[in-house]
């Protein structure tokens, strides 16, 4: 044990570059994670309306667990709640899988050159921002001067413009379809990836074999990239009650607000333009130990029915 000591710091000396730009990274989630962290004694104490939060943080007085019953105990509770799992569900089963099927399709194409340029545009959508990519998505769906409604018209199916973003009940589908327009080429890089580190004599010897396209995409592509496709699994499923701030920001309003109130949104206005720190402090907390459960629940029933998880 101690002759492994100086093994370890003489090669830690020798990598002094690699260390060195470690540190970066190291300095950063310290002083952006951890420090941070101590504000969740926020959550316990009686901090709303504070105007020195800096002095208040160790002075306030102790408020137990009544912030986070008064969350519980809100008229919104069970609708933001509802909006948020949901909305997550429904992009879980409908946008984890798409950029896996984009993965497989773009590696099935010969084409070099096609292949290139599908990527390159399924990509580009990642680089906007929300408020310009939403704003583009707005000026589609606009009732009066949105393209949309004259296509479907033109197609016969409407006859009168809809309007899309002033009715809650579309609007789960129009967080999915933007979400999925926008991320499905960045998030098919890691899957990409992960097929190209496929062993190709395993292809060569399923062809010798007789096999089709479909028979090695579902016997071999598909298990090769299970462990990538677990972990990432895992992840999305810890963020249920995380969503896409941005994104819901832009297209909500006041008509959709019935379907649209997250709770990532809620935060924010209480928590800034009502000043109710300690309130929303505890919904943040609330997130987190709901994240940690599901993180390790899931990951747990993975290890038992797929023999591998996390870690």
């Amino acid at each position: 044990m101690n002759a492994s000591k100086p093994g370890i710091a003489r090669r830690m000396l020798s990598q002094w570059q690699l260390q060195l730009m470690a540190l970066g990274g190291v300095v950063f989630i310290v002083i952006f994670a951890y420090l941070p962290m101590a504000g969740i004694t926020m959550a316990f104490k009686k901090m709303d309306y504070s105007y020195n939060l800096t002095k208040d943080i160790f002075t306030a007085p102790w408020a137990g667990f009544d912030n986070f019953m008064n969350f519980f105990n809100d008229y919104q509770f069970k609708d933001i709640l509802w909006n948020t799992l949901f909305l997550n569900l429904i992009q879980l089963l409908i946008n984890f899988p798409a950029p896996i099927v984009f993965a497989i399709l773009i590696n099935e194409v010969f084409h070099t050159r096609f292949k290139k340029i599908v990527q390159s545009l399924s990509y580009f959508p990642h680089f906007l921002s929300w408020i310009v990519f939403g704003g583009i998505v707005l000026n589609l769906l606009s009732q009066d001067s949105g393209v949309l409604n004259p296509a479907l018209k033109t197609l016969g199916l409407i006859h009168d413009n809809v309007d899309y973003l002033g009715d809650p009940h579309k609007f789960w589908a129009i967080i999915v379809v933007s979400s999925l327009l926008k991320g499905l080429g960045w998030g098919s890089i890691i899957y990409l990836a992960a097929i190209t580190s496929i062993d190709t004599s395993l292809y060569e010897a399923a062809t010798i074999d007789g096999a089709g396209r479909f028979h090695k995409i579902r016997h071999i592509t598909i298990p090769s990239i299970s462990g990538t496709i677990i972990v990432f699994l895992l992840l999305t499923i810890s963020g249920l009650l995380n969503s896409s701030f941005d994104q819901i920001w832009v297209f909500q309003n006041n008509m959709n607000l019935d379907g649209s109130e997250v709770i990532d949104t809620y935060v924010f206005k209480m928590g800034l333009t009502q000043m109710r720190y300690s309130y929303t402090t505890a919904v943040g907390v609330f997130k987190s130990v709901i994240a940690l459960a599901l993180l390790v629940t899931s990951h747990l029933i993975s290890k038992r029915v797929a023999g591998r998880g996390i870690f």
